[in-house]
């Protein structure tokens, strides 16, 4: 509750106008009882009325009445402004610190269940939030106004309801603890069922080509069978709340009946007096089921707003220098380092490269011997364990991560195109691009041969799948072509183009990599024989180093690796 607060304290002011508002409405809607019961006590006997001041006190009711349903209706009004800006917040805040994570939390997250955090889990705590400023706070402000008044009215029946009230807070208190386990494993069940969602949907494709489906609903039927059983535990739990509250307020109500009729022939109580306790009573009592009510829904926005702030609260990337690094030429050193995902399995160790300005460092290797984890070390995603990584002799670290990352062009075989115009895509790494600028690049990457055919060019709106996963890739590659990088990393960027076009690429690419120090991720051995330098890597761990002819003259293993790939299947 505290960290949802400090939300809250950026309103204050608007939070204070609420709670006068609310006083203000709770005040009115209190003292028309008493001008009822003053009402009721013009009624002397028969033909005794006395209609000229019944009728002053009616209408000085139905004024009352107005200025406080007036009073309520702005301060929902609030309330709303304040609910909605709330969970806006903590929804900017939690994209921008997702911005900040470090690789690890979202390789150990699906997608899904961040996605359920904020945008389900926010959603249902905007609930929370909104039911607590509009019935929580009110009948709060209900219940004190409501005592002060009864007291001035009569101490004794005041102080009984004050005696019996607290069975309705235990009883409270008691079903809300085990709910909120509950609505804990609700939440957590949705986030499960939203992440196997998209994972079947975005990959629905290979789901039918491998027969999944069955296995797939057999999936989601034991994820939904549990968000049943726990949803209807929650529910059974809090729908226990109100029923409860109920009991205990029917018994206080009879209290102040039955005391207040003892007292009414020995003339320290009206009947109009009773009238105006009774109603007081009632009054008093309805915030503790409206309460009781909330607190189930509460219970639920608390349990997601844990999961929120679970995410909100994990640890970000090591804190950002501002160091710079102007005209990079290229120089890469590499001394000593070791690295791993898992400390209890060593990935790379005691990794030693020095890199001199342009050259072409191809990286090859087995599945699972480093190879992505030796670029994610280069652009610093993953921070090494030991050893030091140096840029221009400048260690990485010491560089802020937009000045490392701005110094390579990256070209991965995950392609990843945003919804938005051709050019948009293009143009994303440097917006301020004129279009001969774009079309210059799209004609040296090749990718303005199929971009000229769209339906309207460089303006033409894509989305994930307008596309094939080569016109993707050609379009990825571009942007490299665009900006010019003094580095490049090529990871398999030619993996799903044509074996014409990869040709047409590949002289775009040494082309674009003369003078550039360049490392190159490849599993077609063919595509790196112009390598300044290939690195053979196994276990992480360089195993052979040398051109390609050196390595094919030592027979060992790259030689074979090699080979491999033109042996019959």
């Amino acid at each position: 509750m505290k960290k949802i607060l400090k939300f809250i304290g950026k309103y204050k002011i608007f939070l204070v106008l609420s709670v006068l508002l609310a006083t203000v409405s709770v005040i009115l809607q209190l003292y028309v009882p008493i001008l009822f019961g003053d009402a009721i006590d013009q009624i002397v006997a028969e033909h005794q009325v006395q209609f000229d001041t019944m009728w002053v006190l009616l209408r000085e009711i139905l004024v009352l009445v107005a200025i406080s349903a007036l009073a309520t209706w702005i301060m929902n009004m609030i309330n709303n402004h304040m609910t909605y800006h709330i969970v806006q917040d903590i929804r900017s805040q939690a994209i921008r610190h997702i911005q900040r994570l470090p690789l690890s939390y979202l390789d150990r997250h699906s997608s899904g269940d961040i996605v359920s955090r904020i945008i389900a889990d926010t959603d249902i705590l905007s609930d929370g939030i909104l039911l607590g400023f509009t019935q929580l706070f009110s009948g709060i402000v209900t219940i004190v106004v409501t005592l002060i008044f009864m007291f001035s009215k009569n101490f004794w029946i005041t102080l009984l309801v004050i005696v019996l009230t607290p069975m309705s807070f235990l009883i409270a208190r008691f079903i809300s603890s085990r709910s909120f386990e509950m609505f804990h494993k609700q939440s957590e069940t949705r986030g499960n069922q939203t992440a196997l969602i998209d994972e079947m949907i975005g990959n629905q494709k290979v789901v039918k080509a491998f027969g999944y489906e069955e296995k797939a609903s057999e999936r989601f039927a034991d994820i939904n069978a549990d968000l049943q059983k726990y949803s209807q535990k929650a529910v059974f739990y809090s729908s226990l709340t109100n029923p409860s509250t109920r009991f205990v307020n029917n018994v206080i109500y009879a209290g102040v009946a039955l005391v207040g009729a003892f007292m009414i022939p020995g003339g320290a109580l009206t009947v109009g007096g009773l009238s105006v306790l009774l109603s007081y009573a009632n009054q008093y009592m309805k915030p503790f089921n409206d309460i009781s009510s909330v607190i189930t829904e509460m219970q639920n926005a608390l349990a997601c707003a844990n999961r929120i702030f679970d995410l909100l609260e994990e640890e970000e990337e090591s804190p950002d220098v501002g160091g710079t690094i102007n005209e990079v030429k290229g120089n890469v050193s590499i001394s000593h380092v070791d690295f791993s995902y898992d400390k209890n399995h060593r990935l790379i160790e005691d990794f030693n490269l020095e890199v001199d300005p342009g050259m072409r460092i191809a990286i090859v290797g087995p599945t699972g011997c480093g190879k992505t984890t030796f670029i994610n070390l280069l652009m610093r995603f993953y921070d090494v364990h030991q050893g030091n990584i140096k840029i221009d002799g400048k260690p990485i670290d010491r560089l802020s991560r937009h000045a490392l990352r701005s110094s390579y062009g990256m070209v991965l075989q995950e392609t990843w195109i945003k919804d938005g115009t051709v050019r948009e895509n293009i143009a994303f790494g440097k917006p301020d691009a004129t279009d001969e600028d774009i079309i210059r690049a799209a004609k040296e990457a090749h990718s303005w041969e199929f971009i000229e055919r769209l339906p309207k060019g460089l303006d033409t709106v894509l989305y994930e799948d307008s596309i094939s996963q080569g016109q993707k890739q050609l379009l990825c590659i571009t942007r490299v072509m665009l900006c010019l990088p003094p580095m490049l990393i090529l990871d398999e960027a030619t993996s799903s183009i044509d074996t014409r076009t990869e040709q047409q690429i590949q002289e775009a690419f040494d082309k674009l990599m003369k003078g550039r120090t360049s490392f190159i991720v490849a599993h077609r051995l063919s595509t790196i024989r112009n390598a300044s330098l290939i690195l053979v890597m196994k276990d992480g761990k360089i195993i052979e180093q040398g051109t390609h002819e050196e390595l094919l003259a030592q027979g060992g293993f790259y030689n074979k690796l090699y080979n491999s790939q033109f042996q019959a299947v």
